[in-house]
């Protein structure tokens, strides 16, 4: 059939984006669907470094980012673990990755989201808005169109080489990528989350740092997003669930009451009445990944392919890593330069991995916190891990997250993720002792190294044009990455 565009994107996002402009900026046909109009309010406020310094740079869009007066977070402040005072680390505690791009920032969402949106826009990217994807189009199968719904309400079709689904977790079409959604029941937690027009702030240098708490119930965020602006949300247990539909704001209110450390910021401290920060929100069930992330002529990217839970602040990472992953792949099957199978495997492995890092940093970083009268908590040990959820993560990540060759060998990974608990343990020790450690100490251990090396990685892509230290010894077929950032080669 005649193609329209190269490709369609499902979904204005972070995702959306930045699959479409990176495709875009190859020269190519891009149609970008959104059902919504922007700016639209969305949760995920943290960014981390990669995102900023990394895929912000990639995308062309740094500077208007850096000009946007967002918060600047300089790290994180976490009451977690054994040490009864909050502790932080910092991004800067690196020599790789000096001031200033060992920073990230703090974001209202509906505005980021729109940078992004609008410099797609900028490249050459056909942006509808209020436009509802209904249904792909396939011929035998493979995916080759959309059917969608435009503004005045009328049905049309567009066709393209490749569609890439970035709709969020409520996707529609997810399903039409072979494979099921996995639900962790390691992370299957529920989060009631609202704003206050305002709060205190940690003592400089750390003012715009995110802030999490462990209580009782579970743990809280608190995210400084303007001087009159706080995001604060519990991760809780789904037996909270009852009381929060009854209730959401006074279950949300009745936790950050149950947290001295948060709670006590916000004495004095009224709730947003801002649209539309004035509601108070649920999500559940929310840590997945999908067996399959793509299949002839579509990609699944963003929310739709996976999300593990936020406590470190991933979300936005992960969705426009692996749009940009999946950008890759179609830029260099439009190209010719790389078979599209094999561009497409190379954007699932790498995007499982990614995924798998974080699945097995947080798995240690929940270990670490020693509430062991808790209900929450008591689940949340290395121990409590079911054994289907250990062989469905080991069949995910193929062994490579957790430094285990053999894929099958899901005894492991028990003692791997107590063994990781434990050496985090051991450097928020170091962390916290009377003489401040000139180097981060966390970065000394390897389930931390292994979190951020993807991430440190697209940073010196955007700064330098590829990763300063090349693989040890190469695969013959190993694809890896041009230097703007948007291909692979072999």
């Amino acid at each position: 059939m005649t193609s329209d565009y190269d490709l369609i994107v499902v979904g204005g996002g972070p995702a959306g984006s930045t699959a479409a402009t990176a495709v875009a900026l190859r020269g190519h046909r891009v149609l970008l669907l959104e059902r919504e109009t922007f700016p639209r309010y969305q949760i995920g406020e943290s960014l981390l470094p990669a995102t900023v310094h990394g895929l912000c740079r990639i995308l062309g869009v740094a500077d208007e980012v850096a000009e946007a007066g967002f918060t600047l977070k300089r790290g994180g402040t976490l009451r977690w673990g054994r040490a009864p005072e909050p502790w932080q680390f910092s991004f800067a505690m690196t020599p790789r990755l000096p001031e200033p791009t060992a920073t990230a920032y703090q974001v209202e969402r509906s505005r980021f989201d729109e940078i992004l949106l609008r410099n797609a826009e900028r490249v050459g990217v056909e942006v509808r808005e209020g436009s509802p994807v209904r249904r792909v189009l396939t011929e035998g199968e493979r995916v080759h169109g959309v059917e969608y719904t435009d503004r005045d309400g009328t049905t049309r079709t567009a066709h393209a080489r490749y569609v890439i689904d970035a709709s969020g977790n409520t996707s529609r079409l997810h399903g039409k990528v072979g494979g099921a959604r996995v639900y962790s029941d390691f992370f299957r937690n529920l989060a009631v989350f609202g704003y206050y027009a305002g709060g205190r702030r940690l003592p400089e240098p750390n003012s715009g740092n995110i802030f999490c708490a462990a209580f009782d119930a579970g743990w809280l965020w608190y995210i400084p997003l303007r001087d009159d602006l706080t995001s604060v949300g519990a991760v809780i247990s789904p037996k909270h669930y009852a009381a929060v539909q009854h209730d959401p704001r006074a279950a949300w209110q009745d936790m950050i009451k149950a947290c001295p450390e948060v709670a006590r910021l916000l004495t004095d401290v009224p709730v947003a009445t801002e649209k539309p920060y004035d509601q108070v929100r649920v999500r559940k069930d929310y840590s997945y990944w999908k067996t399959s992330l793509w299949t002839p002529g579509m990609a699944l990217v963003g929310d739709a392919a996976c999300f593990v839970d936020p406590v470190l602040s991933s979300g936005v990472h992960l969705a426009t890593y692996g749009a940009l992953l999946a950008a890759r792949a179609v830029n260099s099957a439009l190209d010719g330069s790389v078979p599209e199978e094999r561009g497409f495997a190379e954007f699932e492995a790498r995007y499982r991995r990614e995924y798998g890092v974080f699945y097995d940093f947080l798995i240690a970083f929940y270990d670490m916190e020693r509430n062991e009268d808790s209900y929450f908590w008591a689940a949340k040990k290395v121990t409590e891990v079911d054994i289907d959820e250990v062989a469905a993560f080991a069949e995910l990540a193929g062994g490579v997250a957790s430094g285990d060759e053999a894929v099958g060998a899901t005894g492991r990974l028990g003692t791997y993720w107590s063994a990781a608990a434990a050496e985090l343990d051991a450097a928020v020790d170091h962390l916290t002792a009377p003489d401040e450690p000139r180097t981060n100490p966390l970065l000394t251990t390897e389930v931390v190294t292994n979190t951020f090396r993807t991430g440190n990685a697209l940073q010196e892509q955007a700064l330098y044009g590829g990763p300063l230290d090349a693989p040890a010894s190469p695969a013959p077929d190993a694809l890896t990455v041009t230097e703007d950032g948007l291909s692979w080669v072999v």
